[in-house]
């Protein structure tokens, strides 16, 4: 077809036609870009409907564990521990026992020269043999004048004289006799013995030292010091401060296991003996002392030890994360889910906290669903979405969606829950 047919055709289409034709294709145009916007239009109002519910993950209570573990620190001391000071003053002759030497009760561990002692022990004999010898010639005489009495030589008067003369001197005799006996004690607490078998854990003295009668009280003289300490470490006591929330496994039966510092690699056994029955007011912790062997001596007295206890738990409170907790004024909260996924603010009350996780002592049922993280802003019968959790944001705990919450779930949200139940196990 050459140019001239070209101009022939469009001369036998009508001007009209084609005028008809540009309106519709602009009709066109209109109507394509008006359904567009009003498709726009609907798919953001969708979507801001969707996003105004907010998406929460749901789990259910879970049963509280079998047992819980606590470590506290704790110090070794010696089963009995004795600090010995001198009774006399004087000085120090010899000492026969250093540091970590082995000793028995009675075994010598010093001696001390105390002439003073010495001195007075001898006056002491001096006058015990005077006030015998008084009182010998004093029961003569009253015997004499009593053989007089039922004569008219002496008067009764004389003769009571003279037997009360004979009783003050026997009195005498015992009052020196007494004398004589302290200043011998104080004679033998010139030899510094061991009290009890043990182990000499310190030696404050040497030759020469003068030392100072401690007297039997020396926390208030203040003026005596300890020459030797002995501590007998066959059993050691362990004492730790333990809260007031563990204080109900503080009963016979309970053990604990200690491990030290300076053996990382071995566990020692301990015993439960005693506790204090009183809560210090300022910790809130109660003063436990348990019981630990100690053969070989390899536990020394003022050792630090980490003391792990073990704690049966009741299995029949429930616990849930810390996280799924609401502090309102009307008291601790949880965000419970129904079953048409709209929210109901529950009340419950608190048992112990458990680190992660806190003990519900009452308030919740083992059926329920709870928001794990609700925000600070959720209110009561707000509508929400339950989604899947993503792994690795959750904490690591062993709850999880119940049946009813992967039932309301997509086949994709359900997915990532398997996923993330099955990474769990792993």
């Amino acid at each position: 077809m050459n140019a001239n047919q070209d101009v022939s055709l469009a001369r036998r289409i009508p001007s009209w036609l084609l005028a008809v034709v540009a309106a519709l294709l602009a009709a066109g145009l209109v109507i394509f870009g008006i359904a567009r916007r009003a498709n726009n239009v609907a798919d953001l109002h969708n979507v801001a409907a969707e996003e105004s519910i907010p998406q929460v993950q749901v789990i259910s209570p879970a049963p509280g564990p079998a047992t819980r573990s606590i470590t506290l620190p704790g110090t070794i001391k010696a089963w009995s521990y004795a600090p010995i000071y001198a009774q006399v003053s004087g000085y120090v002759v010899k000492w026969l026992k250093d540091y970590g030497a082995p000793v028995k009760a009675g075994e010598l561990l010093a001696t001390v020269d105390a002439p003073a002692v010495d001195e007075q022990y001898e006056s002491a004999l001096a006058d015990l043999e005077v006030a015998e010898t008084n009182y010998q010639l004093a029961t003569v005489t009253a015997a004499r004048w009593t053989a007089l009495a039922d004569t008219q030589a002496v008067s009764q008067q004389e003769v009571d004289v003279k037997v009360a003369d004979a009783a003050a001197q026997k009195a005498q005799v015992h009052a020196a006799q007494h004398k004589v006996a302290r200043f011998k004690v104080l004679e033998g607490f010139k030899n510094i013995i061991a009290p009890f078998d043990g182990v000499v854990t310190s030696r404050n003295t040497d030759v020469g030292n003068y030392v100072n009668a401690a007297g039997g009280d020396v926390g208030t003289r203040g003026s005596a010091d300890e020459l030797f300490s002995v501590a007998d470490i066959h059993e050691m006591r362990v004492f730790v401060s333990v809260p007031q929330d563990y204080s109900g496994m503080l009963e016979p039966g309970l053990t604990a296991t200690l491990t030290l510092p300076q053996y990382p690699n071995r566990e020692f056994k301990a015993s439960f003996d005693t506790t204090a029955n009183a809560f210090n007011p300022q910790t809130r912790t109660v003063v436990t002392e348990l019981l630990m062997p100690n053969p070989d001596h390899l536990i020394w007295p003022g050792t630090y030890a980490d003391v792990h206890f073990v704690a049966p738990m009741d299995r029949n409170v429930l616990v849930v994360p810390e996280q799924a907790l609401l502090f309102r004024a009307e008291g601790m909260q949880v965000a419970l889910v129904g079953s048409n996924d709209t929210v109901h603010l529950q009340n419950v009350k608190l048992g112990r906290n458990l680190g992660q996780t806190v003990e519900i002592v009452s308030g919740l049922k083992r059926s329920d669903r709870l928001i794990l993280s609700p925000s600070a802003g959720i209110l009561e019968g707000e509508q929400v979405r339950i989604t899947a959790g993503v792994p690795g944001i959750a904490p690591e705990t062993k709850f999880r969606p119940t049946v009813a919450d992967t039932a309301s779930m997509t086949d994709m949200q359900r997915a990532k829950v398997q996923a993330a139940t099955d990474n769990g196990d792993q």
